[in-house]
């Protein structure tokens, strides 16, 4: 892709202190094309796609993001151009304050998916499978999470793959699977039978014995699709076993991966509340003038602002960390605890602002606070980093 330099650049309102100003110039000019993309193809219908749970038009928008680079980012099978991870937790921000769905989306693929293949793949496999997904040709799903183990997956996973030969034959069930209805492969994690360690497997979902149904009525992240998969004596051939998956050691450094983009995104679904209420006070009379002029209107905005910006900081600086080689579990469950707590405040402060027209899907902000629970509660519980955070603190796990 051709970079033009012509594009002006401007760091967003919500980014008080300008951390955003501080990427290279080629980063600052992919998050002006993401911007011009996402306000283009994605605001536009959002809302609509939202309130009928349908997932994007994958021609325009799966295709659109690819075309970007934005698939593959941090891998050098499929790098666009050398970024470092606060850019890319800055591009995760930018895409959940216009929507938290797209940016879950360019998270699985390319963090949960992707990062599956780079972390714990073969140099064979990574040549094989990264460049598919990083040009859109396939859309991925990432299956660890079971309907009876969640938190508990490192210990609890019930999906077991036999050895067979040069085949592995899984049975099993996942439940919560981001695109698991409509992805064209899956990544299964799975107990090995013979020595009870977790490893990953690279499943096309047109395998007989692989089913997906969607599950209906699900009022955060509507637009993804996310789906219960059941896997009934699935045929797999080794060459599709990652071939560094070993124990479940290598998905934990895929969810370390991918954990503080999510705190990026919880950061962005915030911003895109805050510039709905920011948006909405300058526009609402009320007792003759603005709402924005009334104090306790004001003190909800300074409020909303000021965990943002708190956010960012702490965001920023762990993805530096990762970028430094010293990031560990511990700074990336602390980035996914605080932003997301910090966002369920933010969210609510916001739609407070909008009295009665904050329950409406007219004026926006509902999607960012039914949105945010989602982001809440995946890629770690706020107890479960609470934990893990707290284990690095005192030495001592209290997990159970």
């Amino acid at each position: 892709m051709q970079w033009s330099q012509n594009m002006s650049f401007e760091p967003i309102s919500a980014d008080f202190y300008g951390y955003e100003d501080k990427l290279t110039s080629t980063e600052k000019d992919l998050i002006v094309r993401l911007r011009a993309f996402l306000e283009e193809n994605v605001r536009p219908v959002a809302n609509d796609l939202w309130a009928k749970a349908e997932f994007f038009d994958r021609d325009i928008v799966v295709k659109g993001l690819a075309d970007l680079g934005l698939f593959g980012q941090p891998w050098v099978e499929t790098q666009s151009f050398p970024n470092s991870a606060v850019f890319r937790g800055w591009v995760a921000l930018e895409l959940a304050r216009v929507d938290a769905s797209v940016a879950t989306l360019v998270g699985m693929q390319n963090g949960l998916v992707m990062g599956s293949i780079a972390v714990a793949g073969s140099k064979e496999q990574r040549a094989e499978w990264l460049p598919r997904f990083a040009s859109g040709e396939l859309l991925g799903a990432f299956a660890l999470t079971e309907p009876l183990s969640g938190s508990d997956t490192a210990q609890g996973l019930q999906t077991i793959a036999k050895r067979d030969g040069d085949n592995w034959v899984i049975n099993g069930a996942k439940r919560w699977i981001g695109n698991g209805s409509i992805s064209d492969v899956t990544i299964i994690w799975a107990r090995d039978a013979d020595d009870n360690q977790v490893k990953g497997f690279i499943v096309p979902t047109t395998t007989p014995g692989y089913s997906a149904k969607r599950i209906e009525n699900k009022q955060a992240l509507r637009i993804v699709q996310n789906a219960d998969i059941v896997l009934e004596n699935v045929v797999v051939p080794e060459a599709n076993r990652l071939q560094e998956s070993k124990t479940f050691r290598e998905t934990a450094a895929v969810l370390r991966l991918t954990r503080a983009e999510v705190a990026w995104a919880a950061v962005g679904n915030s911003i895109g509340a805050y510039d709905a209420a920011v948006k909405y006070a300058g526009e609402r009379i009320q007792f003759g003038k603005p709402i924005a002029g009334h104090q306790l209107v004001q003190e909800l905005l300074a409020k909303s602002l000021g965990n943002i910006t708190a956010s960012i900081g702490l965001v920023t600086r762990v993805s530096a960390m990762l970028d430094e080689g010293v990031q560990k579990d511990e700074h990336s469950a602390l980035a996914k605890e605080y932003t997301t707590s910090r966002m369920r405040e933010t969210v609510a402060w916001c739609r407070e602002l909008f009295g009665g027209n904050g329950i409406v899907m007219d004026y926006g902000v509902i999607k960012f606070f039914a949105d945010a629970e989602a982001i809440y509660s995946y890629e770690g519980t706020r107890e479960m980093n609470t934990l893990i955070v707290g284990r690095a603190i005192t030495g001592k796990a209290a997990f159970v």
